[in-house]
């Protein structure tokens, strides 16, 4: 399904799929499940990046190590409201990222901004969020 949706759009890029070990580490390590259609998107292509320079949905290998950065970052600890809840996976190329929450568990994606810290929701599904980024023309096709 998520290459057909990739397909629909030419500026999208397509990667090797990611390792099933290595969707389980990134489970194991940040201690919740990723999102099904997050898993099964991985397990078709590891990210999805656009013309325009911004990765829609990063690897699982930068998922672990985003999530894993921001979460243990001290001064983030002062700056902002916890990151535990949220599992980030892309961004837009300019400090705001792209996240489902997942406690408690949810399918919709929400979009953290760095400077407010808000956590504004943006989608129903990864499915409607890709096509709504992928047919847009820049990095804030969402606001």
């Amino acid at each position: 399904m998520w290459r057909e949706i990739s397909f629909e759009f030419t500026s999208s890029g397509l990667h090797v799929a990611a390792t099933e070990e290595a969707l389980v580490l990134v489970e194991e390590r940040l201690g919740q499940p990723i999102p099904q259609s997050l898993r099964s998107l991985l397990a078709e292509s590891d990210g999805i990046s656009a013309a325009y320079g911004m990765e829609i949905v990063w690897s699982a290998e930068r998922i672990l190590v985003e999530n894993m950065s921001i979460r243990e970052d001290v001064q983030f600890r002062d700056l902002y409201m916890p990151f535990d809840p949220l599992l980030f996976f892309g961004d837009n190329g300019a400090g705001d990222q792209f996240a489902f929450v997942r406690m408690p568990e949810r399918e919709d994606v929400f979009v953290w901004d760095h400077e407010t810290d808000s956590r504004n929701w943006i989608s129903p599904s990864l499915e409607n969020f890709l096509r709504s980024a992928l047919g847009s023309g820049g990095e804030d096709w969402y606001r």
